[in-house]
């Protein structure tokens, strides 16, 4: 097949343009980040697209993934940059004589609502609100999927980690590096999540493009949910990293993270709050999701949780030493 991947200088985006290579298939890379590939094109997706790729199958995985940004910055990046994917599909029919098939990777966060929220499926309800600008231009972005003519699907991994993570574990290791990082004390059991190691995502994506019968919407997983700070700890523990010893009731974290983000609103402070009410979330609530129809049409994930485990610390390690 000929596969345009969007985000392929990003973690997700890179680690399936490589694997879809090595499966044999013909792979054009886009992205925002300039790279020494013959194979990629640099440019801003939220401007018009002008170049000669007639791809089978269109996997967008270019987004702002991050906590933290200007709503303008997450409409042009998750909203306009999906709306150009599905026209450069529409145009590609021209040449191709059908519509190629589109991926998107959206995210789980498009569900979020304040609490614990457990077996989410496919067809839980999303929106009115939404747990921030990513969240909310992610489910936007889905909408304009939804309405492409051609087949499509949408995957919303969860806590996406492994060797090469740019988003989810760097900055709570930075945290902890620091002695920044509390215990958070919430009332009931710990907050328990999913989570989908790097190369279990990458198979379920591949699968989705190669495999034109696969479409709608699929919540991607390890199925094995963790108690959230358990397993952090347990991370830094191997890494020989500190453990956090400062204890902070839920309600005093959030109230601590809504003055840091009005801070770094009002006075347009560079980079990210050091807390914010996602990442409060994140740690203080439970998400977990039915993967029965992932299991179902894909199979289980390439890498068990446990064996992800081992490849992310080892990676760790060697960017420690």
């Amino acid at each position: 097949m000929k596969i345009l991947v969007t985000g392929a200088s990003g973690f997700v985006g890179g680690k399936v343009a490589a694997l879809l290579r090595q499966s044999g298939h013909q792979v054009l890379g886009v992205g925002r980040r300039r790279l020494p590939d013959p194979d990629y094109l640099s440019f801003d997706l939220a401007e018009p697209w002008s170049f000669d790729f007639v791809p089978d199958a269109v996997l967008h995985a270019a987004a702002k993934a991050s906590p933290w940004g200007t709503r303008r910055q997450f409409e042009r990046d998750n909203v306009i940059a999906t709306e150009n994917a599905i026209e450069f599909c529409r145009r590609t029919a021209e040449k191709l004589g059908r519509l190629p098939k589109l991926v998107y990777v959206s995210s789980s966060s498009v569900f979020y609502q304040p609490g614990d929220q457990l077996g989410l499926t496919e067809a839980s309800p999303i929106g009115p609100t939404f747990a921030n600008d990513y969240a909310a231009t992610k489910a936007e972005g889905e909408k304009r999927v939804e309405a492409y003519e051609g087949p499509w699907a949408i995957a919303r991994p969860r806590a996406v980690f492994g060797p090469g993570d740019t988003v989810l574990f760097p900055r709570i290791l930075a945290a902890a590096k620091k002695g920044k990082l509390p215990i958070l004390e919430r009332s009931g059991p710990p907050a328990i999540g999913d989570l989908i190691y790097i190369d279990s995502l990458s198979d379920y994506l591949r699968q989705l493009v190669e495999r034109p019968k696969l479409q709608g919407a699929y919540n991607l997983t390890n199925g094995q949910p963790i108690a959230i700070q358990t397993f952090l700890l347990d991370i830094l523990a191997r890494l020989g990293l500190p453990a956090p010893k400062k204890k902070v009731p839920l309600r005093v974290a959030f109230v601590a993270a809504t003055i840091s983000e009005a801070v770094y609103k009002v006075f347009r402070l560079k980079g990210e709050p050091p807390i914010t009410r996602f990442g409060v979330g994140v740690f203080a609530w439970s998400k977990t999701f039915d993967v029965k129809k992932t299991l179902r049409d894909l199979g289980p994930p390439k890498v068990s949780l446990e064996e992800g485990v081992e490849a992310f610390v080892a990676w760790q390690r060697e960017q420690l030493s």
